[in-house]
């Protein structure tokens, strides 16, 4: 069991809560339209300033926004007018891009699993990029969207990262090798190599493995006479959680050291798929406390929320990610919780071994927020488990 006080580094607020550093116009919003909970918000000025802090750190590379981090229209709209590119992962996401504005060639389709009938409908809209790990797939991209660019994904070391991604995508840099001189046999244009280093990853070193990985296949591709040209970094930039993430700067470091190592004066274009870095701290969750018990086994408190794993909480599974909290009786003395969603399920519980400690005050009807919640929490909302409605969505603009 973890207790919270240690990882926030509060001392004068309840354990497992935040200090108020939060966008004021969230909190506005909230205070003065009390929307129906549970809800997010996201302030679409924070939006603009992580991009933008991203775009200063990583100059030479195109930043392409993962959608699925948080799909918002207003979201993606923002990134458009900021020049972003994106990364998708359906039609359903390129359509979305699409219509608020982004030009085909920004989008990259970066889902190494696809069907053939998705490929030629990206191909047809204007799509030129596209992502694969497999023959299967590669041959789909020759015959429905020929001739274009791309890029296989290699599967690399995920340590340090809060949501590794197993061994579902990637492929050894030997077979990238031998798919990417397939790809040019196909008639594709065989572009570049892809990495992710895990979701909200924590170590700024972990670039390494991926960008070692790429100079092997640039290298075994330039021997059979394919010359690549990009380098996709991937995502795993982190958000602000309750455990203590380095700065920006250490991970670009790390980027750039290790792309000075591995390719020296021949560097390649650079890709990057930030999702979570950008929109992650921009957005807070609120949730109302339904009712608070005492264990059955006599072990502490369990509060439950309107909020769980199947209306926006997926990624509290494992308890991989533990959220910054913040409530309407803060300052109050605090006690141990269990933390539990509002459906039928067993498995509906957030935290029991990260044991947060919340007021001993706190009653049906008060308000949790859930702090740097703007990744992965609406977009993860079931369409209706248990009756429950997806998770609703507003955005506020702190420089309005």
């Amino acid at each position: 069991m973890t207790d919270l006080s240690a990882t926030t580094g509060v001392t004068d607020r309840p354990s497992g809560t935040a200090e108020s550093v939060e966008s004021d116009p969230i909190r506005r919003f909230l205070d003065r339209q009390r929307p129906e909970t549970p809800c997010l918000v996201v302030d679409l000025a924070t939006v603009r300033q992580r991009y933008r802090q991203l775009r200063t750190a990583l100059p030479d590379a195109r930043i392409c926004y993962a959608v699925k981090a948080n799909p918002t229209p207003e979201v993606v709209g923002e990134l458009v007018g900021l020049g972003a590119s994106f990364d998708v992962a359906s039609p359903g996401e390129i359509e979305l891009c699409l219509a608020k504005g982004a030009a085909p060639e920004t989008i990259s389709y970066g889902n190494t699993i696809k069907k053939r009938r998705d490929v030629a409908r990206a191909h047809a809209q204007g799509v030129r990029l596209f992502a694969t790990d497999s023959a299967a797939d590669l041959a789909g991209i020759a015959e429905a969207a020929p001739g274009s660019k791309v890029f296989c994904r290699v599967l690399v070391d995920n340590t340090g990262s809060r949501t590794p991604f197993g061994r579902k995508f990637g492929c050894p840099p030997e077979t990238a090798v031998r798919l990417l001189v397939r790809a040019r046999e196909l008639g594709l244009d065989a572009y570049g190599v892809s990495f992710h280093s895990g979701s909200q990853q924590q170590d700024p070193a972990a670039w390494e493995h991926g960008i070692n990985a790429a100079r092997r296949v640039f290298e075994g591709c330039a021997a059979q006479g394919v010359e690549l040209r990009m380098v996709n970094l991937g995502g795993g930039l982190p958000a602000r959680y309750t455990d203590s993430t380095p700065p920006l700067e250490d991970y670009v470091r790390g980027i750039e050291e290790a792309l000075d190592r591995h390719f020296g004066d021949g560097r390649p274009e650079l890709l990057v798929e930030p999702g979570r870095h950008v929109v992650g701290d921009a957005g807070v969750l609120r949730s109302e406390v339904v009712l608070v018990t005492d264990a059955c086994d006599g072990d502490g408190r369990w509060v439950y929320l309107d909020i769980g794993r199947y209306n926006g909480l997926a990624e509290t599974e494992g308890e991989a990610i533990t959220y910054r909290l913040r409530t309407s009786r803060d300052g109050d003395p605090v006690g141990p919780v269990v933390l539990a969603g509002p459906t039928c399920d067993g498995d509906d519980v957030l935290y029991q071994r990260h044991r947060y400690r919340l007021p001993l005050t706190l009653r049906g009807g008060d308000t949790v927020d859930l702090l740097s919640a703007g990744a992965y929490t609406a977009s993860y909302s079931s369409v209706g488990f248990n009756g429950f409605t997806p998770l609703p969505t507003y955005c506020v603009d702190g420089d309005a």
